[in-house]
């Protein structure tokens, strides 16, 4: 029997157990079109101060498709772009309908987490196409709270809209949008923290997105105590700035050189979106030491990130994402928390379809089979996914700013659909796409970290460059291999899809893949194209699915294919299903 002095020390003692065994808080902040290769991080302090410098910045994190909704709901439920088939930012082909008739409303990380026992909270924008007269039809699932901007009022920084745990929407006209969400997830946070659960708080602000109104992409608002910053800020002059030659191919290969009018506007247009971000730098601040001053920030992971990037006068571009360049897919993801290691800069290939994984695994969750990612790496010593990140595109290209409308009136922006692959390793730095208009792209990055010089292209390509000891030819037929295997992968075959042209696990990345005894199996590969330049996911006009497998010739009866729903296709071995998933 225990003396009433011993008591106290038995009721801490529980106490700290408690603490101890309670699942990881997750504040996960996302950000609308922030850039990495413009340098806006630089412009944050305060993020680096509470984030990078107390944890992980990751250099190599890709989203998978440079638009907003696509990317948002690539993130949230763990899946590619070709698996969940929303594609665009409006209906048919994407926005919050599409989200909602493809099921995910009820099967995607928020609803997930609630059943793993956490409060989830989530303000600023989800989905484009999230409106003020579908809000409620239905409301979004999975949260305990929620404040979501709404559109058509979603980009305009003094007129948000918001609807509140599915009630009427609410307008905050003469309000800073960034600043409104701040207050929100402040209100959520105290929320959360006076609970016992564990709890999962998004928080989304718009900025540094175009402010849009009436159709227009026009400069992002600020507010007015940023006005006089970063006045003589001017867009990174990299080579690929505004180049005296074409570069690229397709529509970006027929954009005339940008003038002095239109790159000073360009350059504004940049300032404006620092100015913005700088309540979303504050916001930071204040998240943090609310956690810290209610004693559980050690015991919560912070996520910083982007949906996707952002190009501003690079390879003659007007302001605008959609593009498989650097500018557009590399962005900006910050990680801290337990076991995070602090300070550190990891070269860990990693994209938004890892971000759900990781947050099951946060939470301590079994991993679903149906994610197409891997948990990142929190430190040197975790091994996550190597090499590899497929990257995808429907429909158009989008110009934004003043300049940009221009050259969406002349129809340079149409066929923008593609297929890309960045492929990264020790030795290796890759970029290769197929565009809808069969034109190919390979850079590397390596030596063209500006992506200026298509390998791909016949006045290029030499018989005397090679990459990894390898020709260009020979490169080129790995490479077009593993975009067919990824273009329509699915779960493990997304991860591991070397394993899916050889299946007994003897090639397990690009240099292994390179052995002069493969190079017949590669050439005779069928080939990633397309039939017609559609602007949604229309299987049909793809071209093949299917590669060949390693020993099973293309006309050997060993291998066949399986058709599944929407056009999909399940691949297979003959009498040996293991080596397929």
């Amino acid at each position: 029997m225990h003396s009433l002095f011993q008591l106290p020390c038995l009721l801490v003692g529980l106490s700290l157990a408690l603490v101890a065994a309670k699942k990881p808080n997750i504040v996960f902040i996302i950000t609308d079109d922030q850039d990495l290769h413009l340098q806006s991080l630089d412009y944050m302090p305060l993020v680096q101060k509470y984030l990078t410098d107390k944890g992980t910045f990751y250099k190599r994190h890709y989203c998978t498709v440079a638009l907003c909704c696509p990317s948002r709901v690539n993130l949230w439920t763990g899946k590619a772009a070709h698996n969940t088939n929303v594609t665009d930012v409006m209906p048919p082909y994407g926005g919050y309908p599409k989200f909602v008739d493809r099921g995910y409303n009820d099967d995607y990380l928020p609803v997930w987490l609630q059943n793993a026992g956490y409060n989830t909270y989530y303000t600023g924008k989800l989905f484009n196409s999230h409106t003020i007269f579908n809000y409620d039809n239905p409301v979004a699932g999975g949260f305990t709270g929620s404040d979501f901007l709404l559109d058509p009022f979603t980009y305009q920084y003094y007129n948000a809209v918001l609807s509140r745990n599915g009630r009427k929407p609410v307008s905050y006209a003469g309000q800073y949008s960034p600043d409104v969400i701040a207050e929100k997830a402040f209100g959520f946070l105290e929320e959360a923290m006076a609970d016992e659960k564990p709890f999962f708080i998004a928080i989304a602000p718009i900025a540094p997105h175009s402010e849009v109104s009436t159709g227009n992409f026009s400069q992002p608002q600020y507010a007015p105590r940023h006005a006089d910053l970063f006045t003589d800020y001017k867009v990174p002059r990299t080579k690929n700035f505004n180049p005296d030659k074409p570069s690229g191919a397709n529509w970006i290969a027929k954009l005339p050189q940008l003038n002095e009018t239109v790159i000073a506007y360009n350059d504004e247009f940049a300032r404006c979106r620092l100015r913005a971000l700088q309540s979303v730098d504050e916001m930071v601040e204040g998240v943090v030491q609310r956690l810290a001053d209610n004693g559980i920030l050690d015991n919560t992971y912070v996520f910083y990130t982007s949906d996707n990037g952002f190009h501003i006068s690079q390879h003659r571009m007007h302001p605008g994402k959609t593009c498989g360049y650097e500018t557009d897919i590399n962005i900006p993801l910050i990680v801290r928390g337990p076991g995070v290691g602090v300070g550190k800069v990891l070269d860990a290939v990693t994209s938004h379809t890892d971000l759900a994984p990781t947050i099951m695994k946060i939470a301590g969750e079994e991993l679903r089979e149906d994610f197409d990612g891997l948990p990142i790496p929190f430190n040197e010593e975790e091994k996550g996914k190597i090499e590899h990140v497929n990257v995808e595109y429907w429909g158009r290209g989008i110009p934004e700013g003043k300049y940009g409308f221009e050259g969406w009136v002349l129809n340079y922006y149409l066929n923008n659909t593609y297929k890309a692959l960045r492929l990264i390793g020790d030795t290796y730095n890759l970029y290769y796409s197929v565009w809808c208009t069969n034109e190919t792209e390979l850079y590397d990055m390596t030596r063209d970290p500006d992506q200026l010089h298509n390998l791909a292209t016949p006045e290029v390509l030499s018989p005397d460059y090679e990459i990894s000891g390898r020709n260009i030819e020979h490169v080129i037929a790995r490479l077009d291999a593993l975009m067919m295997v990824l273009k329509s992968c699915k779960a493990s075959s997304c991860t591991d899809p070397w394993k899916v042209l050889h299946p007994p696990g003897d090639v397990t990345d690009f240099p292994s893949a390179l052995s002069t005894e493969l190079d017949t199996f590669y050439e005779e590969q069928p080939k990633v194209s397309f039939s017609k330049c559609e602007l949604g996911y229309i299987v049909e006009s793809e071209g093949p699915q299917i590669p060949f497998v390693f020993g099973q010739g293309a006309g050997d009866s060993g291998m066949y294919v399986q058709e599944g729903g929407e056009g999909q296709m399940t691949m297979g071995y003959r009498g040996d299903w293991s080596a397929w998933t």
